[in-house]
């Protein structure tokens, strides 16, 4: 994944700014893959409100990352007592993941204690990946409601945008604008009074090169309308827009992006969230998270999160982003930065879950996790 990522979002239209704000792209750049949407849990009672609560240059196309050869891996081999940041408090862990699925599944795999230490016991984002009309309300509030009565925040990504990934391995989303408006209101309505993160849309004001001049004017509304909707059904949730990352578009560029689309708008934004599913350093992403902000001309409210998942040693030179070998868990979740503007960090691509070379496109991978957790 060199130069995109991939999401959730909310904003409305901007007429006659889609030539000035979109001009040739390059070639595939680095994005998220799809993960497991959450299983449909028992419905749980409403809550109450509660006080707690990639690189830079051409990327192999999805294409290649289909056929690309899966490079052996290694036995396991103990630890190297690497310390690892402990997980904020506050954070939700969803109980339903493949990792945490493998984990109870093989208790005697030499594996399975580092995978679990350092990946199973975090709290990670929920996808919320598959256009799924009539149970999206119940499977939105079984997380909320859960983590609400549990005092801590989860952090949502729905993906449902329509033109999804441009038609590449994660492609998929609703069928059309008016689809994702209905999904995108019904999705709210799952969201509960507690607090939530809402991680909209990655990619999609990143990777816009497969979408006509109305149909991107129709995406940058129909985001402003799903975040408008997200903080309207509850204003304690925080909805987070598409930065791509620092290897991907120019800050001025993605911040014109980010404006169209209602990223600069209290009404339906909190803020930018930038390299998710990719590599870049924390400290780049950082400084370029600020950029945005900065050229987006928002109220100084706005905020940015950063996906740490796997960017522990940052992103690999040749400008691999499907898998590549010799990458990190990042810094650990947490609601606490001390890096002003920075709101959080996030693990929003599921350690271990593969990109599409190591096992199916968001399959988990049990070898590729212990090699990130090692």
């Amino acid at each position: 994944m060199a130069a995109a990522a991939s999401l959730v979002a909310a904003v409305g239209t901007v007429a006659g700014m889609v030539s000035a704000l979109d001009g040739p792209e390059g070639g595939d750049v680095a994005r998220p893959r799809v993960t497991r949407s959450p299983g449909l849990l028992p419905l749980p009672a409403v809550p109450t409100a509660t006080s707690a609560s990639a690189s830079p240059g051409p990327s192999p196309s999805p294409s290649d990352s289909k056929t690309a050869k899966k490079n052996p891996q290694p036995a396991p081999r103990a630890s190297t007592g690497r310390p690892v940041a402990p997980a904020s408090t506050r954070l939700y862990r969803h109980t339903d993941s493949q990792v945490l699925d493998w984990v109870r599944a093989n208790r005697s795999d030499p594996r399975r204690p580092l995978i679990e230490s350092r990946i199973a016991d975090r709290p990670a984002a929920v996808w919320f990946a598959d256009f799924t009309p009539d149970t999206i309300t119940s499977r939105v509030r079984a997380v909320t409601s859960t983590a609400a009565r549990e005092g801590r925040v989860p952090v949502l990504a729905p993906y449902a945008i329509p033109e999804r990934d441009c038609g590449g391995a994660s492609e998929g989303g609703a069928p059309d604008i008016a689809a994702y408006d209905s999904w995108a209101q019904k999705f709210a309505a799952g969201l509960g009074s507690g607090e939530v993160i809402v991680v909209l849309e990655p990619d999609a004001l990143s990777q816009t090169e497969c979408l006509s001049g109305g149909q991107l004017s129709d995406r940058y509304a129909a985001l402003a309308r799903a975040g408008r909707a997200f903080k309207s059904a509850n204003p304690r949730a925080r909805v987070y827009y598409d930065a791509g990352h620092s290897d991907w578009n120019p800050a001025g560029a993605q911040a014109a992006r980010l404006r169209a689309a209602g990223g600069a708008s209290p009404a339906s934004s909190d803020g930018v969230f930038t390299n998710v599913s990719n590599f870049n350093r924390t400290s780049a992403e950082v400084a370029y998270a600020r950029r945005v902000l900065a050229a987006m001309g928002g109220p100084p409210s706005l905020g940015a999160v950063i996906d740490t998942s796997r960017n522990g040693n940052g992103a690999p030179p040749n400008g691999a982003w499907c898998d590549p070998s010799g990458r990190k868990l990042g810094q650990a979740p947490t609601l606490r930065t001390g890096e002003r503007g920075i709101d959080a960090y996030l693990w929003v691509k599921l350690p271990g879950e593969s990109d599409g070379c190591k096992g199916e496109p968001g399959s988990f991978a049990p070898d590729y996790a212990y090699d990130l957790a090692d």
